[in-house]
């Protein structure tokens, strides 16, 4: 009987090696993974140049504190904030960590202007994290039951409606910033028309609020941009990043600019592993690697095709609602919950996931190539049809 905490329901594998886009399981099963561990593992399995980098790194040094400067943290830095527009990076050790900062950030921005219950829209069906902070501006009953009472200073808004975010302004003085995921992941794969956007960034510039953009799982590349917000053509104050920046070593990043820049100062926020040499160079060579294979342009490309090849596959087959995304963060939903097809795609050796209870997700590496797109909807889409047909 193992004793780690009963906290997920693990599913009967485990896998003791990686190579590319392939998993390998104590027995030698191999699993294409299309999941990428929750949009994590950028560089696929045991990259070369990420493995070289990390052994290199662990032998001249792991970790040393906060209070002294870290070259490679701050070339991170300077890279992070070269390719997003921010002029501050602030580094954790995960999602949630980088999202609780920002709403610490969004506080300290209110009170500073004399607002003693700075408040922050979130989105309906959002998911930011479980701590208490980003469980509360979470919209998930199954995170927060049994956790109340749950932190305030949240007004929840349904995602993509400008209108209710204005008629809050109007009612609510104590609004300091308005928080959401340019595609939210974890509550179904849900895209907004872009125009949503733009609007938040010219309601911000006019209500003096941050926009803070949860790049969590967006970011890094996935909607074959580096970072979501560029694919709607804003600029957020504040957005945070984590998942798929160290390609599986564990790392966050809550980014500022505008009028979110140079708000903290020293003992207002802090972390002690957060940004030490190891997960700062897997982070540097990450980035590097994807400049130098082209993978935003593939994740693009290949998250086109991969919908579209679904798009036909299960064109006409009823019980299918809609195929969407962008890049490589792919979600099919069905008119049913369908938990178990995760069950049956991994006896037939194939990681996938269900978010939403009736959305099949899709988050492969971005390295996946036309072949490995290929066989996963040639794998995939009978799995469904069977699914729908039983």
């Amino acid at each position: 009987m193992s004793h780690v905490m009963n906290t997920y329901a693990r599913l009967p594998v485990t896998f003791s090696h990686g190579k590319g886009c392939r998993l390998y399981d104590t027995e030698g099963k191999e699993y294409l993974d299309a999941l990428s561990g929750i949009a994590v593992s950028t560089l696929g399995h045991a990259h070369p140049k990420l493995v070289k980098a990390i052994a290199d790194q662990a032998g001249r040094m792991l970790h040393v504190s906060n209070l002294y400067r870290i070259a490679e943290q701050e070339q991170l830095a300077d890279k992070l904030c070269a390719l997003s527009g921010m002029q501050e990076v602030f580094f954790s050790n995960s999602g949630a960590e980088a999202n609780e900062a920002a709403i610490k950030l969004a506080r300290f921005y209110g009170h500073k202007k004399g607002i003693d219950l700075p408040t922050v829209i979130v989105m309906e069906k959002a998911f930011h994290g479980r701590t208490m902070a980003t469980v509360s501006a979470t919209a998930n009953r199954k995170a927060q039951a049994g956790f109340e009472p749950l932190l305030s200073g949240f007004v929840r808004v349904p995602f993509g409606d400008l209108a209710a975010i204005q008629a809050v302004a109007e009612e609510n003085k104590n609004v300091v910033a308005v928080m959401f995921e340019i595609i939210q992941g974890e509550g179904g794969i849900h895209l907004v028309d872009p125009a949503f956007y733009r609007g938040v960034r010219e309601l911000c510039d006019a209500q003096g609020w941050l926009m803070m953009c949860d790049e969590v799982q967006c970011g890094m590349g996935r909607t074959g941009k580096w970072f979501g917000y560029q694919t709607a053509g804003v600029q957020p104050d504040v957005a945070t990043l984590a998942k798929g920046l160290g390609s599986g070593v564990p790392i966050g990043a809550c980014m500022v600019g505008g009028k979110a820049a140079g708000l903290f100062g020293p003992g207002n926020h802090g972390s002690t592993f957060g940004g030490n040499p190891l997960v700062s160079t897997a982070a540097l060579t990450t980035l590097a690697v994807m400049e130098e294979e082209g993978l935003l342009d593939n994740a693009a490309r290949i998250g086109a095709l991969i919908r579209q090849e679904f798009a036909t596959a299960l064109a006409g087959q009823a019980g299918v609602v809609d195929i969407r995304g962008h890049g490589l963060m792919i979600g099919i939903e069905l008119d049913r919950p369908c938990g178990e097809l995760v069950g049956k795609a991994l006896a037939e050796g194939l990681l996938i996931n269900v978010t939403a209870d009736t959305v099949v997700r899709f988050l492969p590496p971005l390295i996946f190539s036309e072949k490995e797109a290929r066989e996963l909807v040639d794998r995939v889409a009978p799995l469904i049809k069977a699914f729908l047909a039983g």
